[in-house]
């Protein structure tokens, strides 16, 4: 795929479904997030990838973590033990904060996010879905624990690639004047 076609299509895709996603696509989509952009080369990001029956355990962990679970009804705690079934790929991006006298917290945490980005697009060139979810189980301290992170990790966010099932959303054409000016200095 053109690469311009592809940052300008894009779309992100709540629906998927299998076949697996292949070791050679993995690989590639997780090279694509190490080329995000690394101020002094702090590599803040690691990616954990949740596929299988993994997922079914990740689902345990969501539904434990969930306050009073127990007092939820038995739909909404299906819900829960499903979310990461929505994929046949889990990608769980972290960024492990580190102090450095010129990267900020921000800038690494900007870095995940960029190489998140790359995920999704690249996901989107080898003609797989993806989307970038958050939510309550990004933020939740159980959560980060049983995935075996420290207090300097910061989850931001699960990525889930598949194959699409369904209809693909059209974005809407955003006209740039709406979001682009140009900057002018102020004459004194």
């Amino acid at each position: 795929m053109d690469a311009l076609r592809m940052l300008t299509e894009r779309v992100s895709v709540p629906q998927l479904t299998g076949p697996e996603i292949t070791p050679q696509e993995q690989e590639i989509l997780l090279r694509s997030a190490l080329r995000a952009p690394d101020h002094a080369w702090l590599r803040p990001s690691r990616y954990l990838l949740v596929t299988g029956e993994e997922r079914r355990a990740l689902g345990e962990v969501f539904l434990h973590a969930t306050p009073d679970w127990q007092q939820l009804s038995e739909d909404r705690q299906q819900k829960i033990l499903a979310m990461p079934l929505r994929a046949p790929l889990l990608i769980i991006a972290v960024s492990c904060i580190r102090q450095h006298p010129k990267v900020p917290r921000d800038e690494q945490l900007l870095s995940t996010g960029a190489g998140v980005q790359n995920i999704l697009n690249a996901a989107w060139a080898l003609g797989l879905g993806a989307i970038w979810r958050t939510g309550e189980m990004a933020v939740n301290p159980q959560v980060a624990e049983a995935l075996g992170l420290s207090s300097q990790d910061v989850i931001v966010g699960f990525v889930y690639v598949g194959h699409v099932n369904g209809h693909l959303k059209q974005p809407p054409e955003l006209p740039l004047d709406d979001f682009v000016t140009h900057w002018k200095p102020k004459t004194p």
